[in-house]
């Protein structure tokens, strides 16, 4: 199907990436894992009736009791960016000002499936240029989105992937002047003071906005802050925190300062922050919390993506459990459920010595990669070991020429790289094993006064 041409047909390699990968990151040595154990079987459980008029409540509880109370929040992020028609053609993410386009339909099949929450991956609601104000149809598509989750009976978390001195292309920024557009680019929210200024008055606004509404349970303040990588190319967080701490591109100064403008307005919402170096799992541990009682601290896990989770067809070679060099230095390592235990130990770590809640709201393994049914249950049985909520990489909508064109983060499709319509797969039967734990759901969670 044509997508608008060569540029549209290139905007499938950028979306292959939007799984937040970190463009030409070094990965770190780990420390040496945990003994190996087991994978744990879920146990399924009834999925609860998404009829609210139908539903009683079941929990008295409020916001925060989502993620402060263990794993009860199990789903999936969407994306959409503004659409650029010169790039994107007339098909590819639809005729609208957003795209890819999505339905009540869509909702109502992720939440038929088992999910209770999504992930809203999105552009923020002020421009990206000056003067930095209200964009009235992103706004719109949000509220829009908002009120069909609701119907559909799901969580959602506003994540913004964009808003004053930042575009979506920063997460294809190796694409500059290739298969698109070096203007598109916009990065200057790391040194820009205006920028930050009118980043804090969006979030400020949105939540004097959405705070009200129940089915919105967190914001996330920026999808995967890269100043490190984008400005510096720096890989290894104590080197940037050493050579530019407290600077504009210093997360850790910027970031307080958003949870100061949202509390403003907002005192109940709890709010996401994840780290720098695009939230890398590794980045958690030089977080700095802040004071505040109702922050979720996140991070989004795709490692090991070159050698793994990320790679492409044909054909996808190693596999899990497998042996591969995992840590760049020539020579073969074990990639297993312990070395899995030891990488995402920094979340439990993270857990104790803060006392606050962590959460993965973004993880994912391209459909077709070896063996990804076998990752994901260890992976997400980890997570579950841990007490944390999380949101896969993604669940797209039914819009054909966007399926057609990218379809590798859809478990729905299986293994066949060629496939682009659902089938049984093993990578779906894991996830909607652990999807079937959820209990709450909008229609039978009480939020008290």
């Amino acid at each position: 199907m044509k997508h608008g041409g060569i540029f549209a047909a290139l905007t499938v390699i950028f979306v292959m990436l939007a799984a937040c990968a970190m463009p030409g990151a070094e990965p770190t040595e780990e420390t040496s894992p945990p003994a190996s154990e087991e994978a744990d079987e879920p146990t399924p459980t009834a999925i609860p009736e998404t009829e609210a008029e139908d539903a009683e409540p079941a929990v008295a509880a409020d916001k925060w009791s989502l993620w402060d109370n263990g794993t009860q929040l199990r789903g999936a992020n969407i994306w959409q960016r503004i659409v650029v028609p010169e790039l994107d053609g007339p098909e590819f993410l639809g005729d609208g000002y957003i795209g890819p386009p999505y339905t009540q339909a869509d909702f109502d099949e992720l939440a038929s499936l088992g999910a209770n929450y999504v992930n809203f991956s999105l552009p923020g609601l002020f421009t990206e240029r000056p003067p930095y104000e209200l964009d009235e149809q992103v706004q719109a598509n949000l509220d829009g989105l908002i009120e069909m989750a609701e119907q559909a009976d799901l969580f959602v978390v506003i994540t913004f992937r964009t808003g004053p001195g930042r575009s979506d292309f920063t997460f294809y920024r190796d694409g500059a002047g290739d298969w698109f557009d070096e203007d598109l680019l916009i990065e200057n929210v790391w040194i820009d003071q205006d920028a930050q200024d009118a980043w804090v008055e969006m979030w400020r606004y949105t939540a004097e906005r959405y705070r009200d509404n129940p089915v919105v349970v967190g914001y996330d303040l920026m999808c995967e802050s890269n100043s490190s990588g984008v400005a510096f190319e720096i890989y290894e967080p104590a080197d940037f925190d050493a050579e530019h701490a407290d600077t504009t591109y210093d997360w850790n100064r910027f970031y307080p300062r958003i949870v100061d403008g949202i509390r403003e307005v907002d005192t109940q919402t709890p709010i996401l922050v994840g780290g720098n170096g695009w939230s890398g799992v590794y980045w958690l541990p030089y977080l700095k919390p802040v004071d505040d009682p109702r922050i979720v601290y996140t991070a989004h896990q795709y490692e090991p993506q070159s050698q793994y989770t990320h790679q492409e067809p044909p054909p996808a070679v190693n596999t899990y459990p497998g042996e591969f060099d995992l840590n760049w230095d020539g020579e073969p390592d074990s990639f297993d459920r312990a070395w899995l235990e030891g990488f995402l130990s920094p979340l439990a770590d993270f857990q104790q010595q803060y006392d606050a809640p962590v959460a993965v709201n973004e993880f994912g393994v391209l459909r077709w990669v070896p063996n990804a049914a076998d990752f994901m249950r260890d992976q997400m049985n980890i997570f579950e070991k841990t007490g944390i909520n999380y949101a896969q990489w993604v669940w797209d909508p039914d819009w054909k020429p966007w399926a057609e064109g990218n379809s590798g983060w859809n478990f729905r499709y299986g293994e066949d790289p060629q496939n682009t319509t659902p089938v049984e797969n093993k990578l779906q039967t894991v996830i909607l094993e652990f999807w079937a734990r959820n209990t709450l759901r909008p229609s039978n969670f009480n939020q008290s006064p």
